[in-house]
């Protein structure tokens, strides 16, 4: 696969940790209001423009993406976000609670996402994608970048340690919620070296978390090969690489606000038809085919299992779980859509669970076991796509460090 170097801007080096944003899709409207509206500098007042407009402003308005380029450029004239000298990719690296993992920041190609090179697991939602491509087709600038992860290449990680090691940080907090941020940048030939490897030895690279921000890159170039064809930067976005084997998927629980009419026996009765159920005091399931289900009060364990020739994704517990239980059961017929379930990512641990069916808000939880990478890959390579919210990648990237303007 390719991948290059950009030109972009990046936080003037006192201004890193106050301009980096969490993603724009993990928050909503209050939570980002509340994150930044005491800090002028954080991207969110561009990634989410809306915190800085009237409460009856219409996220989608063309006011919003009005404010979000006002805020964007703003950032760049008190010298918040400079632009970089010269074209760079640039090293990042998260640590949290004895984990770390290092991604390789660059630009990849729009044809690449168009071939399947950079494959997918998920569908995107209309509203959200044409969101994203209006901001930044307004911006001409990606702020987000798309979290990729590809199968661990030694030689590539061998040439990131080496950076490492003989380069001083040009960014390096600490976060509120705790994550390290530290950020290098890669010299030229050491970048030309890893661009060729990428090509040579990546094949191709899987959508970790970002679907909504590749789709509406790839919207944005198209646009651009009609309205400004010479323009070849259009047709790269910002993405940051991580080798599989340094991520960390955490469980994406499920909860339900009803037993579709069924009494609690009746419930129990219909699940230990279906699953091995037995009572425990077990929170969250040890292997895969192992789930927890809390209901009035009680953790319960159900035992998944799936046919010898199940598909990838029919392997996967969410999918034995939602085949199984939520549809026929539950009647969540299609949990992409249906008001009666929530997911809660796992990073909110089982007592958010416990306190969801504690406060009669839900009926019943189900604590997940985690998604692996490899299953992940298999599914993309299978041209398949996961159930709704399967995966939840912590620690989450930043957005603000290095944005890709074309």
């Amino acid at each position: 696969m390719r991948i290059r170097s950009f030109q972009g801007l990046v936080p003037a080096p006192e201004h890193a940790a106050a301009v980096a944003a969490v993603p724009y899709d993990v928050v909503n409207r209050e939570e980002a209001h509340a994150l930044a509206h005491d800090k002028p500098l954080n991207l969110l007042h561009v990634d989410r423009a809306e915190i800085d407009l009237p409460l009856e402003v219409d996220p989608y308005s063309a006011e919003v993406y009005d404010k979000a380029r006002e805020n964007f450029l703003a950032l760049q004239a008190q010298g918040v976000l400079v632009r970089e000298s010269e074209p760079s990719m640039y090293l990042y690296q998260q640590s949290i609670s004895g984990h770390t993992q290092t991604g390789l920041v660059a630009t990849c190609h729009v044809d690449d996402y168009e071939q399947d090179v950079i494959k997918k697991h998920e569908k995107t939602r209309q509203d959200k994608e044409d969101d994203r491509t209006r901001l930044v087709g307004t911006l001409s600038a990606n702020t987000g970048p798309i979290f990729l992860t590809y199968k661990s290449q030694p030689a590539i990680e061998a040439i990131i340690r080496g950076i490492q090691e003989e380069t001083q940080p040009q960014h390096d907090f600490t976060a509120p919620d705790g994550v390290r941020h530290t950020v290098w940048r890669v010299r030229p030939g050491k970048a030309a070296s890893l661009a060729a490897l990428f090509e040579e030895r990546v094949p191709a690279a899987y959508i970790a978390d970002g679907h909504h921000r590749a789709a509406s890159a790839y919207r944005v170039a198209k646009e651009r090969r009609q309205t400004d064809p010479g323009n070849q930067d259009a047709h790269w976005f910002l993405s940051v690489l991580f080798p599989g084997n340094q991520l960390r998927i955490l469980p994406y629980n499920r909860a339900v606000k009803d037993l579709n009419g069924l009494s609690r026996d009746e419930f129990v009765d219909k699940v230990e038809s279906i699953f091995s159920l037995k009572y425990s005091t077990i929170k969250e399931p040890a292997r895969p085919g192992q789930c927890c289900m809390y209901l009035q009060g009680q953790w319960h364990t159900l035992e998944l299992k799936h046919a010898s020739d199940a598909s990838p994704i029919d392997r996967l517990d969410v999918s034995i779980l939602q085949d199984g239980l939520l549809r026929p059961v539950l009647g969540i017929d299609d949990p992409r859509t249906s008001k009666r379930i929530d997911f809660i990512g796992g990073i909110r641990g089982v007592e958010e669970l416990e306190k969801l069916v504690d406060s009669g808000d839900h009926a019943v939880a189900f604590s997940m076991y985690p998604v692996t990478v490899d299953q992940l890959m298999a599914i993309s390579d299978a041209s398949q796509i996961m159930p709704p919210k399967s995966t939840w990648f912590e620690p989450k990237l930043r957005s603000g460090l290095f944005i890709h303007t074309f």
